[in-house]
């Protein structure tokens, strides 16, 4: 099938592309830029102009594609407000593209984070979480699901605290730039908290069989690590950065720092066994070993 793809140049998109194009799909590329027009141009798909506020780019690419994955979010952690205008942002496009499938059947793959559950590891069958500096995005997600009911093949994959790749992404690669500013491989509260995690190419294997599979109105975990340790995190940065390794303030992580101190581990046992994913690349303790001092 034709899949539009928005955010297909970043860490995970640029992984679903190469994984779309390796499985006979074809694809096009929202492109707000030369320099990521190049990139998806490099990689095999089309480039389609614009970013996620054209909002009638985003319906043209959506009406005349086969399916559609949505990755974008402009990843502007500085302040609550730069966070609240990206979450913003971010819903009116996911509404925009469901309401360009109505009625069609066609696939639409959105993209949110695996809910936080006190006392165990969240699963596929808990909401998606609709408070906090980000539940803007779990709300405009349910939406989508929702569009189930109107002819739209909708499913969500659910990303864990990290996404990485060669060391980087995700809350991980935040600990190292922060651990790189401030000279100390810090972690909030005891460092217990547990975050889920799961390798890129993983993750694109599972937006592929979402695509190609899901039912509509589903939610898929794409969790390969249930959780590891934050202070464990901390420890592989500090050691490949050379810096010490402590508890800092929550106020670190700016506005994140709530979530970075939840203990927030995640299941993906259903997704296995209903779709047959089944992560195959490195751990993240494992991946940030290719952190560079």
């Amino acid at each position: 099938m034709h899949v539009f793809v928005t955010g297909g140049t970043g860490l995970v998109g640029s992984a679903v592309v190469a994984e779309l194009l390796g499985h006979g799909h074809t694809v096009s590329v929202l492109a707000r830029s030369d320099a990521s027009a190049l990139v998806a141009e490099k990689a095999g798909a089309e480039a389609v102009r614009g970013s996620i506020a054209d909002l009638d780019v985003l319906r043209a690419g959506a009406e005349r594609a086969d399916g559609v994955i949505h990755l974008a979010f402009s990843n502007d952690f500085s302040s609550a407000e730069a966070v609240a205008r990206s979450v913003a942002e971010e819903s009116a496009a996911i509404a925009a593209l469901g309401e360009a499938l109505v009625g069609s059947d066609r696939p639409f793959v959105t993209v949110s984070g695996t809910p936080w559950v006190s006392g165990r590891l969240s699963t596929e069958a808990d909401p998606a979480p609709t408070d906090g500096p980000v539940g803007g995005r779990g709300r405009a997600v349910t939406a989508a699901l929702e569009l189930a009911s109107r002819g739209v093949r909708s499913s969500a994959v659910r990303l864990p605290r990290t996404v990485h790749n060669e060391g980087d992404g995700g809350f991980a690669g935040l600990l190292t730039r922060i651990a790189r500013q401030t000279g100390v491989s810090g972690y909030p509260g005891d460092g217990t908290q547990r975050w889920p995690a799961v390798h890129a190419l993983d993750a694109a294997v599972l937006f592929r069989l979402a695509l190609e599979e899901a039912p509509a109105g589903t939610a898929w975990h794409a969790v390969a690590d249930e959780g590891d340790a934050v202070r464990d995190i901390a420890a592989v940065i500090g050691r490949r950065l050379g810096l010490p390794v402590e508890s800092v303030a929550e106020e670190t992580f700016g506005p994140l720092g709530p979530i970075f101190a939840a203990d927030q581990p995640s299941s993906s046992v259903h997704t296995r066994e209903a779709l047959g994913w089944e992560p195959k690349h490195p751990s993240l303790l494992e991946d940030l070993e290719n952190i560079q001092a």
